[in-house]
């Protein structure tokens, strides 16, 4: 699959995307949203799977997407169009798949998500279910495939996974067990491909650009579908024996508390993660009330108490649907936690803050796993 393939030199400097009527990659009502970022400035789309694929012309290869997009510096309507060096960026998560392209700065110059397959993310299934959930992100890339001079691709996903990526289990994508993803790209793509855990790439990008920025010691975490972090020590990304370090969400806050995925009780993201939540209360995570707030600030509070008290970090970096979807009151009751348990000379200082890169956050992060893949990240 060529990345950027143009479906009509009429449209280059737009986004196209197409797939053959065969092709139900992103149909069953699905939506699916996306940006480009030009010279004149920011233009957003969205729609159903069929609404969005109808966007633009046929490309040559029937039943692939195809997009052309072409990405600009500067901010002026009349600047010419030339291609940048930009990564593939790739986030893998139990709720939303996202493509995007990242430049070697950290600008997030191009992106479009859509939902994680229902159906397959619920329930454990076959390799038809895994191969759909691939096919919908190989039309994601093509969506925001361009002009751009692609370096690498960069992956975040939820684990736990294999050393480097080779294979990837998430434990909210039952679909994928052992699943190839670092080759199946590499071979989709044709570039360099590095993956690591999600929570990992954000703790990369929020120290690249974001509220770490400057920090040699600090957590970078996730509160959304699931529960993740990410560790800088000593200006080092921590990796762990097998690549999976920083779980967080696996930290236990309520002892004897509710079943986790991984099969222990009382973990953070049993208690604390948007599925949890729902679970507890019978509504979305979205809807929950000042107290559902707090006790969820409180308990990522305690977790992250644990993780600074041990590894002497000063600060920890949260982001995720749920952390910045509840927001200030979120962060309150989470810093009150924090200062609570954080009690030793060199941890009472300990801070949580929301990530400085907002929701773009996981694709810069994924953006910086490929730029460190190359060498030109340390």
């Amino acid at each position: 699959m060529a990345l950027g393939q143009q479906a009509d030199q009429g449209e280059a400097d737009g986004l196209v995307l197409a797939l053959d009527d065969g092709a139900d990659v992103l149909g069953d009502g699905l939506e699916a949203v996306g940006e480009r970022f030009d010279g004149t400035g920011r233009e957003s789309w969205s729609g159903d799977g069929d609404d969005v694929l109808a966007r633009g012309n046929r490309g040559p290869d029937k039943g692939n997407a195809v997009a052309a997009f072409s990405p600009r510096r500067g901010g002026g309507s009349g600047l010419p169009s030339h291609p940048i060096e930009v990564a593939l960026a790739i986030d893998v998560g139990g709720t939303k798949l996202a493509a995007g392209l990242v430049t070697a700065d950290g600008e997030l110059v191009a992106r479009a998500t859509a939902p994680t397959v229902h159906g397959v993310a619920a329930t454990p299934a076959g390799d038809g279910d895994g191969e759909r959930l691939f096919s919908v992100l190989l039309a994601l890339i093509e969506s925001v495939g361009g002009n751009g001079d692609v370096v690498v691709c960069g992956v975040g996903c939820g684990g736990p996974m294999a050393p480097g990526g080779e294979t990837v289990s998430p434990l909210n994508i039952p679909a994928w067990r052992d699943f190839p993803l670092r080759a199946r790209l590499a071979e989709a793509t044709g570039a360099p491909t590095f993956v690591d855990n999600d929570a990992k790439a954000l703790a990369l990008g929020e120290g690249w650009r974001g509220a770490a920025a400057g920090q040699a010691n600090f957590l970078a975490m996730v509160v959304s579908t699931g529960v993740g972090g990410g560790i800088v020590l000593d200006g080092r990304l921590l990796d762990g024996a097998r690549g999976n370090a920083g779980h967080v969400g696996h930290v236990i806050v309520e002892p004897g508390g509710r079943r986790c995925g991984c099969g222990a009780r009382g973990c953070l993201e049993a208690e604390a993660s948007g599925p949890a939540i729902a679970a507890v209360t019978g509504r979305p995570a979205a809807e929950a009330g000042p107290d559902v707030v707090e006790r969820t600030g409180r308990l990522v509070g305690r977790g992250v108490a644990s993780v600074c008290n041990l590894l002497d970090l000063p600060l920890a970096a949260a982001g995720g649907s749920v952390a910045l979807g509840f927001g200030d009151p979120f962060f309150a009751a989470a810093q009150s936690e924090l200062s609570e348990r954080c009690r030793l000379d060199f941890s009472r200082e300990a801070r949580i803050v929301p990530v400085g890169l907002g929701p773009g956050a996981p694709l810069i992060g994924a953006g910086a796993v490929g730029w460190r893949g190359v060498g030109r990240l340390p």
